[in-house]
């Protein structure tokens, strides 16, 4: 787990899948945030149709690849957060989350993290697993 961690904070720029309101899958650009306690954290804001659709189907997917086309995965369901430490930390990491939201009690800043899945880790240029856990 701990590869996969590592491989998130150098390459957190993926792609995060959800479903939309037709039940068809929507991509859209993402980062992830952090990793706490087994963790992974991401976060948006609750006036986005994202939003909407994992309160509807909290089922996701986000995938990071690096350069040399290692990719990591990362699928299983929503669980929205309310920790205000999380929060904060987000803003300190981000500077981006910081110009949007500006505190941690902005009631639009939404947290969220992904419970009762899986994280793959795969090598293309090996064309292997280099590691699989479920959490």
């Amino acid at each position: 787990m701990k590869a996969m961690i590592d491989f998130l904070y150098a390459n957190p720029i993926g792609c995060l899948a959800s479903i939309d309101e037709d039940g068809r899958p929507h991509l859209r650009p993402w980062r992830f945030m952090l990793e706490q306690e087994g963790k992974f954290w991401f976060c948006t804001s609750n006036t986005k149709d994202v939003f909407c659709q994992i309160q509807s189907n909290p089922a996701i997917e986000f995938c990071s690849t690096s350069q040399d086309f290692v990719t990591v995965r990362v699928s299983g369901d929503v669980i929205f957060g309310i920790d205000i430490n999380i929060k904060r930390k987000m803003l300190a990491i981000n500077d981006l989350v910081k110009s949007i939201y500006k505190t941690p009690d902005n009631p639009e800043f939404e947290i969220f993290y992904i419970k009762h899945g899986q994280a793959a880790m795969f090598d293309f240029k090996k064309e292997e697993e280099v590691a699989l856990r479920c959490f």
